[in-house]
């Protein structure tokens, strides 16, 4: 059975061979040639680019706001003050007026010269919101920088000063100071005791025994002042750095100590008034202020002339904001025409205020030994800062009084 099957499919197998054989014998035809490529076009020109447009130009950004500055804090001013004076130079009621419309206390200490004042700034001093020194002092202590600037918005009532007081030697503008009060340097004397007082300063520099004010007479406790008034009496200035002028002034004056009973700031007044002595050197104001009080005291100036002089407000360096503040604040209030009126009034010395003066007693500023005529005007002459050779006066100074 198996044979028979084996037997067939040889037989297929080789039917199948020779078919393939049959196939394989025929002759295959050559290919048709292969077309030669038709021969590349060359590229057509590349068109040239057209141009880039240039970009719009960028717009600047806009210029960025300056933040706006800040505000410095409100500065409010200090509870209290402290006002460095002279003794006796402002009207009882003025601070407590000026607390009850303020809210500011003041509290107040004394000097007795401006050499006083000046020492105790140039060594450091301080506690002191508003000080009152004279017009050459002032000057000095500008040139020293011991002295704020004022801030005139505070002090609207600067508009009230004279004009005069606005072109001031030693602060034009009113920079740095604000004047207070004004008034000159003479000879005070006791009406009841002394009939003819003497007319010249000779009679004071060299007074003679028989003289009633021999040894019953003071002069000031002031290196400028009383230099001044001798160097007036010789004829010479009386700012003179002239070396020889100042020996020969600083001889007459230890000549006259012999008829002077001492040199007096705070009390000559009362000596004359009380009939101690008879005759002082000595400042307007006090010799008038103490007439009211005794009724026995006039004031004149010697026919060779004295001084004249301009005490001012000032704020010393080193403040407090808090503390400028209030002492502008007390500077304006001075400024005010019922306060001006009433402090010149008081103490008679001179008001800087034309407003006050338009309003005061005719009393006061008619008194020509308050505002002095001009001829004698004429003979008053400043004192002014003499810079290092302030130091030749100091010396002489110590000279004369420590002489026997």
């Amino acid at each position: 059975m198996q044979r028979k099957h084996l037997f067939a499919l040889i037989a297929i197998l080789i039917v199948a061979v020779m078919a393939l054989a049959a196939c394989g014998g025929q002759t295959t035809e050559a290919p048709a040639p292969t077309e030669a490529p038709k021969p590349t076009e060359a590229p057509k020109p590349t068109e040239a680019p057209k141009p880039t447009e240039a970009p719009a130009p960028t717009e600047a950004p806009a210029p960025t706001e300056a933040p706006a500055p800040t505000e410095a804090p409100e500065v409010k001013p200090a509870d209290e003050i402290v006002v460095y004076n002279w003794s006796d130079y402002v009207h009882p009621d003025m601070y407590t007026i000026f607390t009850e419309r303020t809210g500011i206390q003041i509290g107040e200490d004394n000097f007795s010269s401006n050499e006083d004042l000046l020492a105790k700034l140039q060594g450091g001093a301080t506690g002191y919101s508003i000080i009152v020194p004279s017009d050459y002092t002032v000057a000095i202590m500008i040139e020293e920088g011991l002295l704020e600037e004022l801030n005139h918005d505070n002090i609207p009532n600067l508009k009230n000063l004279d004009p005069e007081f606005t072109k001031l030697y030693y602060d034009p503008g009113n920079k740095y100071c604000v004047p207070y009060l004004w008034g000159t340097t003479g000879l005070g004397y006791n009406t009841e005791l002394l009939d003819n007082p003497p007319q010249s300063w000779e009679s004071v520099f060299k007074a003679k025994e028989s003289d009633p004010w021999f040894g019953r007479m003071t002069l000031l406790d002031d290196v400028r002042e009383v230099f001044s008034a001798a160097l007036i009496y010789l004829g010479y200035d009386n700012n003179t750095q002239d070396e020889a002028q100042l020996e020969e002034a600083k001889q007459l004056l230890i000549g006259a100590k012999k008829g002077v009973s001492g040199f007096d700031n705070d009390n000559y007044e009362d000596l004359i008034g009380s009939g101690e002595n008879l005759l002082a050197h000595g400042w307007s104001g006090d010799f008038l202020q103490a007439a009211d009080e005794y009724g026995n005291i006039n004031y004149y100036i010697p026919e060779e002339g004295g001084t004249i002089w301009i005490d001012n407000m000032c704020i010393p360096k080193g403040v407090t904001p808090e503390q400028k503040l209030a002492a502008e604040m007390y500077i304006n209030f001075v400024l005010d025409p019922e306060i001006g009126k009433m402090l010149g009034e008081y103490n008679y010395y001179a008001t800087p205020n034309k407003d006050a003066l338009a309003i005061a007693d005719p009393e006061y500023k008619e008194n020509p030994l308050v505002f002095p005529p001009e001829e004698i005007r004429a003979k008053l002459r400043f004192i002014k800062p003499l810079g290092e050779f302030e130091s030749v006066y100091q010396r002489m100074w110590d000279e004369v009084k420590s002489a026997q």
